[in-house]
This record gives C-alpha cells, sequence and structure tokens, in this order.
C-alpha cells in the first residue's frame, strides 16, 4: 500500500508496481494533508505487508506525519518504508522512533554530496521479511549481499569511489556543523522562506491538518495571476537565483525554493530580494522590501 499526497509518493506506487501487480495507492490530493482515520481504515481493509510514504513531499512542502503513520503500520504488523530523502540531514528523522522498518535517504538533497548514492537502515522485520523474499528478489541491489560485504568494510560490487569520498566529506562538514544546528538552521531558512512569501502577500500551497507540517527543505509557494512560471523563474535566473517550479499537474501553478543542504541566511535574503524585484517588475506587488524585512525579523528572532 503506497500512501501519497505528491509526485514522489505516487512514484513509490510506480516502483512497487514494476515488481508486483497487488499495488494499493492511497491517495490524497496534492499539496493536502495525509488523514489518519483513512490510513487506519485502508490498513484494515487491505490488510497490506508492506506500506509505504514519503516523509517530506518536496513536489508539495509538507511535511508528512511519520510517527502517526508507524504507529498505525505497526498495529498490523506491515513493513514501513519510509522516504527520508529530503530529511535525513536537514530535519528530525529518527528512524526507530518514527516505526520505519526501511528509510531511505539521497546523497544530495540534505547531506549536500553530489548525487548518485543512497543509503538505507534496515530493521530486523524488514531483513526478515527480505530473506523469505530473497528467491525473487532483485540481483544487483541484493541487500543481502550488500550486507554481507558490509561486514567486511567492501561493497559486493564495483564501488564509485569519487562519491563516496565526496559523500564523506559532505559528512564532516555536517559533524562539524553539528546535527542539532544544522536542524535549526533548515528551519530558520524555511521560516524566513515563509514569512517573507507571506509578507509579499503570496499564498502557500500545502493546505495543513492537526499532523502535518510545512517542510523544513522545501516551500512551496503559489504563483501569482499576474506573472508565469516561465516569467517567475526566468527572472529568478537572471537574478542568479534558480528555483523550481511545479511538476506534473502542479506545473505553472506553484515554485519551490529550497533551504537544504549548505544553503545561508544571505543566500536566502538574495533569494528574498530577488524575488520581490521579479514580482515588482510583474506588477504582482507595488513595493519591494515587505518580503525582505519579514525573513530578517524571523532571522533577528531565531
Amino acid at each position: 500500500m503506497c500512501i501519497a499526497n505528491g509526485k514522489f509518493g505516487e512514484r513509490f506506487a510506480d516502483i512497487a508496481g514494476r515488481y508486483t501487480e497487488q499495488v494499493k495507492s492511497l491517495n490524497t490530493s496534492w499539496g493536502g494533508s495525509i488523514d489518519l482515520e483513512t490510513v487506519k481504515d485502508a490498513l484494515e481493509s487491505n490488510n497490506p505487508d508492506v506500506v509505504t510514504m514519503v516523509h517530506n513531499e518536496t513536489s508539495t512542502g509538507i511535511l508528512n506525519p511519520a510517527r502517526e503513520v508507524g504507529k498505525l503500520v505497526k498495529k498490523h504488523d506491515a513493513i514501513f518504508v519510509l522516504d527520508c530523502v529530503t530529511t535525513i540531514g536537514g530535519d528530525e528523522a529518527p528512524v526507530d522512533d518514527l516505526g520505519a522498518d526501511v528509510a531511505i535517504v539521497g546523497s544530495q538533497k540534505c547531506l549536500g554530496a553530489p548525487p548518485g548514492m543512497s543509503a538505507i537502515s534496515v530493521s530486523e522485520a524488514a531483513w526478515s521479511s527480505i530473506r523469505e523474499k530473497q528467491t525473487n528478489g532483485p540481483f544487483y541491489m541484493d541487500l543481502e549481499a550488500y550486507k554481507k560485504s558490509y561486514g567486511k568494510n567492501q561493497t559486493p560490487y564495483t564501488p564509485a569511489v569519487p562519491l563516496f569520498f565526496a559523500l564523506r566529506e559532505a559528512l564532516e562538514v555536517i559533524k562539524e556543523e553539528g546535527m542539532e544546528r544544522r536542524i535549526k538552521r533548515h528551519r530558520k531558512l524555511s521560516k524566513a522562506a515563509r514569512a517573507a512569501a507571506t509578507g509579499l502577500g503570496l499564498n502557500l500551497f500545502p493546505e495543513l491538518n492537526e499532523v502535518s507540517n510545512y517542510s523544513n527543505t522545501v516551500t512551496a509557494i503559489k504563483i501569482p495571476p499576474a506573472l508565469t512560471d516561465v516569467q517567475l523563474k526566468g527572472g529568478m535566473k537572471k537574478r542568479g537565483i534558480i528555483v523550481a517550479g511545479g511538476q506534473a499537474e502542479l506545473k505553472g501553478k506553484i515554485f519551490r525554493i529550497a533551504s537544504m543542504g549548505n544553503i545561508t541566511d544571505k543566500d536566502m535574503l538574495k533569494t528574498v530580494q530577488a524575488l520581490e524585484e521579479v514580482l515588482q517588475e510583474a506588477g504582482a506587488i507595488k513595493t519591494a522590501g515587505d518580503g525582505l524585512e519579514a525573513a530578517k525579523t524571523v532571522f533577528a528572532e531565531l
């Protein structure tokens, strides 16, 4: 069963569908919040062996309730697979406390390393499930082979050695900053981005409920009617700032500001200033300054 409220949650279902036809998608509207009662009912009616969810859905800028969903999954003795690609290294993601049997992180997001590597954690329950189904498992991504080689500080196949060195250096940077301070910085940056957007009269995209939160690594904002996403992204790029647009059904409707990795307060202020200039140029705002002031207030408080 694949719980989804965005592009990457739905991608989980696409991936699972390559291996089995028995995939149940539990979809919420993109940007909407996951409803725990709906999850509970779906677990009871479908009795899945595996449940997948994205912790931080960057396509819509929402942080999903992993801990609450994890508790529900555990009651049904299912394996909980959690995509932590954009939380580990940028937000709290204690995978055992969240109930994740398999947690996944990529090198290129909050860890701040080049793309091309992934790390996972696997619980004892997940290992048991893997061993039971090993005859139908893949060859190259055989986790049992990786586990066996890991015990000898090796990989089962030829690794991308430069990426290992790059990831090691990125982890040294994280260690030097300290995880607690790093998470605090990510939260401060995202709060400043949200405050700036609100100060400029823009609307944040996600619709929260009592168990969801705004993402602390990506801020999703609705594009105002005065300009298109091409104008907005193009105007930002001319000013040396890259922002992402919406994906699939959200293309042309939202833009997204990242606050993950090694971004600084200065970087965020430059981004807000560029956004103000683009909006003013398009006639979406009359005067600039409110967004910068709102962001600076956040930085002064935290």
